[in-house]
C-alpha cells in the first residue's frame, strides 16, 4: 500500500498572478488613466504646446504671415482640446463612470473633480486599474501646486516690490 506524504512539494504548478495592468494609451478614448498621469499630462502637453504655437506664431509673424500664423495656432489649439478631451474621458473612465461626464471639463472649478476623485483600486467595466505611475510623472504631477503657490507668492510679492522700489526712489529724489 502506498501511503501519501504530507510533506511532498506540490505537484501542481503553482505561481504568482502577476497583475494585469492596462496599458495607457492617450491617443485614445476608450480606456483609463489616473489621476497623477492625468494631472502630469494634461500640464505637460498644455505647456509643450504653448511655447510651439508661440514659436512658430513669433517665426510666422516675423516672416510676415501674422494671418497664417494666427490661424495655424486655432487649428492647434482645436487640436489640444480635443486631446484633453480625450484623456478626460479616460479620467472619468477611472472612477467608473461614463465618459460623458468630461462635459464638465468646460465648466470652470467643476473641472477640478477629475483632479481629486480617486479611481477605482482593480478592474472596473472599462478594463484593468492602470500601471504604477513612474517618477517623471509623479514630479509633473506634483508641479501643478508648487506653480500654484509659487504664482500665488510672486503676485503678492512682485508688486509690493516695485511699490517699495517707486517710494524708495521718490524719498532719493526729495533729498537732492
Amino acid at each position: 500500500m502506498a501511503t501519501v506524504n504530507p510533506y511532498r512539494a506540490p505537484a501542481a504548478a503553482v505561481a504568482d498572478t502577476a497583475e494585469e495592468y492596462q496599458p495607457v494609451n492617450i491617443y485614445s478614448a476608450s480606456g483609463r488613466i489616473g489621476r497623477a498621469r492625468y494631472i502630469a499630462y494634461t500640464l505637460g502637453l498644455s505647456l509643450l504646446f504653448g511655447v510651439f504655437v508661440g514659436i512658430v506664431a513669433a517665426a510666422l509673424g516675423a516672416a510676415g504671415l501674422a494671418p497664417v500664423a494666427g490661424i495655424l495656432s486655432i487649428l492647434i489649439y482645436i487640436g489640444l482640446l480635443v486631446w484633453m478631451i480625450m484623456l478626460t474621458i479616460q479620467r472619468a473612465h477611472d472612477f467608473n463612470t461614463t465618459g460623458w461626464l468630461a462635459i464638465l471639463a468646460i465648466v470652470p472649478l467643476v473641472n477640478l473633480i477629475f483632479w481629486f476623485i480617486p479611481g477605482t483600486d482593480g478592474e472596473n467595466r472599462f478594463g484593468a486599474k492602470t500601471p504604477p505611475n513612474s517618477v517623471l510623472v509623479l514630479i509633473g504631477a506634483w508641479l501643478v501646486p508648487i506653480f500654484f503657490f509659487v504664482g500665488i507668492i510672486a503676485a503678492i510679492a512682485i508688486p509690493a516690490y516695485q511699490d517699495y522700489v517707486k517710494r524708495a526712489q521718490a524719498k532719493q529724489f526729495q533729498k537732492k
